[in-house]
């Protein structure tokens, strides 16, 4: 990755669920969107995106396997914030059956009480769901925290290029497991076209 012209998608998202996406223990994203997502509302709209970690929000709503140290407020500007996980969204879909978005919750680690939630915030009782495959960088970068990354919404454009030649969190076989489990579980849901073979979902 460079520092240069080019530019990528970057999706705000706890520090904790970033580390648990980047050590295998996660493998959907839950989104029901921010304040400042605009008129349209919140969507996975980017396929390929970086994980940008946030100290936002509380973190301790999160299933993990011991106390979680994560400081408190959100980054200072001129802090540095480490950018390590590279993501590809294959699908995407909006889930409005409770007992589907419950069936999840061996693939993440929120709680249930906190994408209850998020399922039932707003006018309709509902919640963003995509099966993502995780990458992890070879070498970690840092950005330099701005105001221009701050705000209660999910995307934000990051001065990176894109990374080449990354190995999966997952391996091949053991992902195609999950994913077979997950889809199975989100059988029905209006969703996007499935990005891996161009086939309906």
């Amino acid at each position: 990755m460079n520092g240069g012209v080019d530019h990528c998608a970057g999706y705000k998202e706890w520090v904790a669920v970033c580390d648990a996406l980047g050590e295998g223990r996660q493998h959907v994203l839950l989104r029901k969107g921010g304040i400042h997502e605009g008129r349209e509302g919140f969507s996975f709209r980017q396929e390929r995106f970086l994980l940008f970690p946030t100290r936002f929000h509380a973190q301790a709503q999160v299933r993990a396997p011991a106390p979680l140290p994560v400081k408190a407020g959100e980054w200072e500007v001129g802090e540095e914030v480490p950018i390590s996980i590279w993501c590809e969204a294959l699908w995407a879909r909006t889930l409005t059956d409770w007992e589907q978005v419950v069936a999840l919750e061996p693939y993440h680690v929120w709680t249930e009480d906190l994408v209850r939630e998020r399922f039932d915030c707003g006018e309709l009782q509902q919640i963003h769901c995509a099966l993502v495959r995780v990458f992890r960088l070879p070498e970690p970068v840092s950005l330099t925290y701005g105001k221009n990354y701050g705000g209660c919404r999910t995307w934000v454009e990051l001065p990176l290029a894109p990374p080449r030649d990354l190995e999966p969190v997952t391996n091949d076989s053991d992902f195609e497991v999950v994913r077979k489990a997950i889809e199975e579980i989100v059988k029905g849901a209006p969703g996007l076209p499935d990005r891996e073979n161009g086939q309906k979902s």
